[in-house]
């Protein structure tokens, strides 16, 4: 039988209690710093389950998205919408970027050719690496910037982020919660709520863009594969919010920056065979 175009040779087989270890293990680093995790999940999808850039993408923002919604009502419940309502504009601000950006990154990631997506996702990835350094060990103040100026700036990073998420398939949180910070003075506990309802509908955007292309077939043909380890994020989600503080900031930190640096190496070097 000929392989899937979606999955890398001789890497097809997945064990489910392996898929929903490998789910939970990322959820509890996700969940000690605060996020989803999604960014540690990609090169797993690639390097562990075999997938092919797009077809890891498009799993990763499914299962990115199952988590986001799993995650909003509690984030709901701690901070109400009441307390939101005051902050309604950064959202509005944000999205008028971030839509645009997840249709223009989706559109790009179906177009790219293979090999071209391998050598973005692990730039990607360093970057992450460094936002992951600069927002857990610098005091993010408030910029001191006019509204039109803000507004601007939000339209732009909102977009900036768009394209990032659509791109790798993640919420996007990393990166929208220092800029949440950084642009409007809010506090981190109403930052990652307005995150949340920013990555939303900026996933479901790109999600429709994907849907437009026969790639996103990869996800109806592995609707079992994604739930099982889309549990398993969730559940160690949990299990690494519980965990917050039992390691160092210091230690943990530069440790995930490091996975990740590994993990963009291992994917730059996926571009090589697939340019044959």
């Amino acid at each position: 039988m000929t392989a899937s175009p979606d999955v890398l040779p001789g890497r097809a087989i997945r064990s489910m209690p392996l898929t929903f270890a490998c789910g939970a293990a990322v959820g509890v680093l996700g969940g000690m710093i605060g996020l989803g995790g999604a960014e540690f999940r990609l090169p797993l999808l690639i390097g562990m389950f075999g997938f092919a850039a797009l077809a890891a993408v498009i799993l990763n923002k499914a299962m990115s998205l199952i988590v986001v919604l799993t995650a909003l009502p509690a984030r709901l419940a701690a901070v109400p919408f009441s307390d939101l309502g005051t902050h309604w504009t950064v959202a509005v601000n944000l999205l008028a970027g971030s839509l645009l950006g997840a249709w223009a990154g989706a559109s790009w990631a179906v177009r790219m050719r293979t090999a071209t997506l391998y050598k973005v996702l692990a730039a990607l990835m360093v970057a992450m690496a460094g936002a992951l350094v600069l927002t857990h060990t610098t005091k993010l103040g408030t910029l001191d910037l006019s509204i039109p100026v803000k507004v601007v700036a939000g339209v732009v990073a909102g977009f900036g982020i768009g394209v990032v998420a659509a791109i790798m398939g993640v919420a996007g949180g990393e990166l929208l919660i220092p800029t949440i910070v950084l642009l409007y003075g809010a506090d981190i506990k109403i930052s990652g709520s307005l995150s949340l309802l920013v990555s939303l509908p900026t996933m479901l955007v790109a999600f429709a863009r994907y849907s437009r292309d026969g790639s996103f077939a990869v996800l109806r043909a592995n609707l079992r594969f994604t739930a099982i380890l889309a549990a398993g994020s969730i559940t160690g989600a949990i299990l690494g919010g519980l965990l917050v503080g039992v390691i160092d900031d210091l230690v943990l930190i530069p440790a995930l920056s490091v996975i990740l640096l590994i993990s963009a190496v291992k994917t730059a070097r996926h571009a090589a065979p697939a340019e044959h």
